[in-house]
């Protein structure tokens, strides 16, 4: 069962030093990665999500692959994460086994939450709560959800233009963990960035 809590790390991808960044966030106390690169390079993917496996199962962190069950099969990751149009939480589980971790974002849908869990997930994500440099058409969640998630009996996750300064207020409304890209991977210190936001769950 994923019980993970803290700093959410979704890469931002392609980078030439994505090993490197990975690791400082990982130094910094992220708790979770995720390997997210919506490229065609399969090959360069491949050789990417395999290096990062390798590099969280060092530090005994769970690695989820965005969107790619196949993917997380070949490299080794812990888990996938699906969003809307993705395999269903049932075939990336015949798929990658019954210890796998899935994830499922559930945008700002209790309903679609309610379903995910139906399904088998094992945790879910809400978003955007801010607005997001990633995704800037992202639909806007009310934190209020996190509060009447909590009732569904797994993790939250939230996401969505997440800051050291704004998580605080998610964390309290009942998120898990906190889902970061640009705030964490555009930083020009990843380690010490990843520390504030590991430290808002001490």
């Amino acid at each position: 069962m994923f019980k993970a809590r803290g700093l959410y790390a979704i890469t931002n991808g392609p980078r030439g030093d994505l090993e490197q960044a990975v690791e400082a966030a990982l130094k910094g106390g992220a708790s979770v990665v995720q390997y997210r690169d919506k490229t065609l390079d399969a090959g360069r993917r491949h050789v990417e999500a395999a290096n990062l496996a390798d590099l969280c199962m060092r530090h005994g962190v769970p690695l989820f692959i965005n969107d790619d069950v196949g993917l997380a099969l070949a490299c080794g990751a812990t888990g996938v994460h699906l969003g809307v149009g993705d395999a269903s939480v049932a075939t990336a589980r015949s798929r990658l086994g019954s210890k796998a971790i899935i994830g499922v974002s559930c945008y700002d849908s209790l309903d679609r939450a309610r379903r995910a869990v139906d399904e088998g997930a094992d945790y879910i994500a809400f978003g955007a709560f801010h607005p997001s440099p990633t995704k800037p058409q992202a639909r806007v969640a009310d934190q209020r959800l996190l509060g009447a998630a909590r009732s569904l009996g797994i993790p939250l996750v939230a996401i969505g233009g997440i800051t050291p300064d704004n998580a605080p207020s998610l964390i309290a409304a009942g998120a898990d963990c906190t889902a970061v890209i640009s705030s964490l991977f555009d930083a020009d210190d990843i380690e010490a960035v990843a520390r504030r936001f590991s430290l808002l769950f001490s």
